[in-house]
């Protein structure tokens, strides 16, 4: 049998943008406001289409629709885990059918790159789905040996009523990350896409319904986070939230939610991921991986490998290496064969990204290539690297999340892990050697939820996924992730006597 991957299809040429309302009991409204906000396609700058603005007054239908979809005796509630497990299944397998529409809606409403959205974005986003529907009837307590004569077992259960707010940088995997494992575990969802990206989100709810969930399961709201939400992480009937972006706005969530109903809060943030390049390296492999760690999706990911530091040694020829890979990228419209970056995902990114940049031309680093806008249409950014990096400038410290990698130099294995972890992010490293022993010593003192080896950018649905310090709190995915979503109740039975 050949093992050759099929051939990436054309991107549709007129897609329908029908799923632009709120999505509540497996019905689409208009907002109670009755606004709607525009959505732009970064790479030509126009609009695409008009979406219902969600704000208090949605949320709190939506809530309402999610409790009662919660409620004991429900057809959600008295389903069979098995049953949960094969809804999400037949979900995965809508996904599927329907990869070239999503693919397509991905590309135009985000920005990201068709081929890489079609082949890789999509495949992701099913086999993540397809591990939790796996998990649906694997959930379970455990008996305990507890003294005294008392039969004592433990059952996990779900949470309740989960609110969800996502970002614009992969608005479909995150739909499918934050529902997969809360739907999983049997809760329910009230789910907030990004406002730059909310299409996929939208197009998800009639999947949803195809595939049979119970109204009220999976409810989705678009709206702006000072409204819509805000109203779910302050509101009273949502028993958890959890949260996909900014470390500054993961601070105001967890701020609404200690507020309100001390709801659990699992939040996945920025992060400075510092990427650590030894003399003894396969360097073209380090190259490469680097280059990808901070380059994927135009640089708008939270594990960009954003402080690349590269032995003494290597240090000239990584750059000059470096600088020819990056010469290499291809700009343009992110649905064309051949481009291999895209645009930012609106002008206030592509802005702030430019901002930085001249902050690195200022402050003294060494401008390799890039360094400005691309085109007069659209918010392009041309692929920069810097050398001659220092730690106290704004580029070694700032998040940027765009196209612009920094290389700094360093002489010894004590000094880089000590500038490795002086920042307050923590969401993930990167090292590359051949030496093992160097390998282990290092991904142990990194203070980072994910320790790369030799690789970058591998996250498999089966790995826990998240942060240290102020990165989040929380993981996704696997089982760790999994257990986010549950509450462990111990219940003790008085019995006449136990027996070993």
């Amino acid at each position: 049998m050949s093992s050759a991957k099929p051939d990436i299809p054309a991107p549709l040429d007129n897609v329908k943008y029908q799923y632009t309302k709120i999505f509540i009991n497996n019905e689409w409204h208009d907002a109670v406001s009755g606004k709607t906000f525009p959505v732009f396609n970064p790479a030509t700058e126009e609009e695409i289409c008009q979406v219902a603005e969600g704000d208090k007054a949605d949320v709190h239908k939506a809530v309402k629709a999610a409790r009662q979809a919660f409620q004991i005796g429900s057809p959600w509630r008295t389903m069979d885990a098995s049953e949960r497990g094969r809804l999400l299944f037949k979900l995965a397998d809508l996904i599927e059918r329907d990869r070239l529409v999503l693919a397509t809606i991905e590309s135009i409403n985000g920005g990201k790159l068709f081929s890489n959205t079609y082949m890789m974005g999509l495949e992701i986003c099913i086999k993540t789905l397809r591990y939790c529907a796996g998990w649906a009837d694997k959930i379970h307590g455990s008996t305990i040996p507890s003294d005294g004569n008392l039969f004592t077992y433990t059952r996990r259960e779900p949470i309740g009523v989960c609110g969800q707010i996502i970002p614009w940088n992969a608005p479909l995997l995150m739909f499918i990350w934050k529902t997969g494992q809360a739907l999983s575990c049997g809760n329910t969802v009230v789910i907030k896409p990004a406002e730059q990206t909310p299409l996929t989100a939208l197009y998800m709810g009639s999947l949803i319904k195809e595939a049979g969930f119970p109204p009220g399961v999976v409810n989705i709201v678009p709206g702006y986070g000072p409204t819509a939400g805000a109203a779910i992480s302050s509101h009273m009937d949502v028993d958890k939230v959890a949260f996909t972006g900014s470390t500054e706005v993961g601070q105001l969530i967890k701020e609404a939610a200690g507020k309100s109903n001390l709801k659990r809060v699992t939040l996945e943030l920025g992060g400075k991921s510092p990427c650590i390049v030894f003399a003894d390296a396969d360097l073209d492999s380090a190259v490469e991986f680097a280059h990808h760690g901070v380059f994927s999706h135009q640089g708008q990911i939270c594990v960009a490998a954003s402080r690349l530091f590269v032995e003494e040694t290597i240090y000239d020829e990584f750059v000059r290496r470096s600088v020819e890979r990056t010469k290499k990228c291809v700009l343009g419209n992110p649905l064309n064969p051949g481009i291999t970056q895209g645009p930012q995902v609106d002008k206030e990114q592509h802005n702030k990204i430019l901002d930085l940049i001249e902050s690195g031309k200022k402050e003294g680093a060494k401008l390799e290539c890039g360094g400005g806008r691309w085109g007069n249409k659209g918010y392009f950014v041309q692929p920069t690297v810097f050398s001659n990096v220092t730690d106290e400038m704004r580029i070694a410290k700032e998040e940027i999340f765009g196209p612009v990698q920094q290389i700094m130099k360093f002489k010894t294995v004590d000094e880089v892990i000590k500038r490795a972890n002086n920042t307050s992010y923590g969401l993930a490293a990167g090292i590359f050697t051949k030496d093992l022993d160097k390998a282990l010593t290092i991904s142990s003192a990194l203070q980072a939820g994910v320790v790369w080896v030799n690789c970058y950018l591998m996250l498999p649905a089966q790995c826990p996924f998240g942060g240290f310090k102020m990165s989040g709190n929380g993981r996704e995915l696997g089982e760790y992730g999994l257990r986010e979503y549950t509450e462990v109740k111990t219940v003790a039975i008085k019995i006449s006597e136990k027996n070993s």
